[in-house]
């Protein structure tokens, strides 16, 4: 009977923790840019602070009093019956 040799299955799974690449080339096969995995996380964190601070500054400006909601206590200077 054969031992089961872990290492074979270790190595075959190894590359599951390398996380991907995408590579974008021009018509002439030139290199134009290369995303990461980290490229995608630092996007998802900024839209993420982004939509915090947006829900915020309108929690912020909603609450605030504005001058322009004052009801104005001047009568006018000529009345029209």
């Amino acid at each position: 009977m054969t031992k089961f040799d872990t290492t074979q299955l270790r190595a075959r799974f190894d590359n599951t923790s390398e996380g991907w690449l995408v590579q974008v080339y021009r018509s002439d096969r030139r290199l134009l840019c290369v995303l990461e995995a980290s490229h995608a996380w630092a996007f998802f964190v900024g839209c993420g602070l982004g939509l915090l601070l947006a829900v915020g500054w309108f929690n912020l400006a909603k609450s605030s009093p504005s001058t322009l909601d004052r009801p104005i206590t001047i009568p006018p200077e000529m009345w029209i019956d």
